[in-house]
């Protein structure tokens, strides 16, 4: 499917029909899911694809037994994970090897540890990015751990959109869910404290049903200001 046709095609669909996703049509789009732009190449994002029919139907009694949840073919949960940080520090710098530059090396072995880790020094570090902000334009988060899990959220949700417009252009059908038990749901999976649930996507064919209107956007003047 040509891809503003796959955009357009993306809808949230409320009820599928009992027709099975091909596992290829899964893998493609988990694949493209990984693809998606996150920050710094630190890939905070787990993804769990439910497949199995007990686990299914235990999740989707988290999501409050919502139809597009019920009656799904497949779901798949989108965690970020701040904590995973370091395992995509070390691999980015086995990938790069060497020869990077000293610049590089020292973003993944000095920024990154500041800002991923040392949450004691949350404090001192909002005090030395708000003093330096008053001389010069600078970042002034993440310093907190609130602040590094909303950056893991941010690109996970990037990745989730990659995987929906993907099934979307192979003419299946997705609908990200925010309403679940999120407690329910780390139970579940067994993750840790830490893990935040940052959407559920259920995935078929639509059903006629499961389509609740037209598309309705507010219009462009109201939401876009060139400037």
């Amino acid at each position: 499917m040509e891809f503003f046709e796959a955009i357009r095609a993306r809808r949230s669909i409320r009820k599928y029909t009992p027709e099975a996703v091909p596992s290829d049509v899964m893998d493609k789009a988990l694949d493209a899911a990984l693809l998606a732009p996150n920050s710094s190449n630190m890939q905070t994002w787990r993804i769990y694809w439910v497949h199995e029919a007990s686990t299914k139907r235990d999740i989707a009694v988290a999501c409050m037994n919502q139809g597009a949840a019920r009656t799904a073919q497949e779901l798949v949960v989108f965690i970020a994970d701040p904590m995973t940080w370091k395992v995509a520090q070390e691999a980015n710098l086995k990938h790069l090897g060497p020869a990077a530059p000293n610049a590089v090396k020292s973003y993944y072995t000095k920024l990154m540890p500041l800002l991923y880790s040392w949450r004691i020094l949350a404090p001192v570090k909002w005090l030395i990015f708000n003093i330096t902000g008053l001389f010069r334009p600078v970042v002034r988060k993440p310093w907190s751990s609130r602040d590094i899990e909303e950056v893991a959220i941010k690109s996970t949700a990037l990745a989730a959109e990659n995987f929906m417009l993907a099934i979307s252009a192979q003419g299946f059908d997705t609908c990200p869910m925010e309403g679940f038990d999120e407690r329910r749901v780390k139970k579940i999976l067994g993750l840790g404290c830490r893990a935040r649930v940052v959407m559920i996507i259920s995935v078929g064919r639509r059903d006629p049903e499961g389509l609740w209107g037209e598309r309705f956007r507010l219009p462009k003047d109201v939401v876009l200001k060139k400037i």
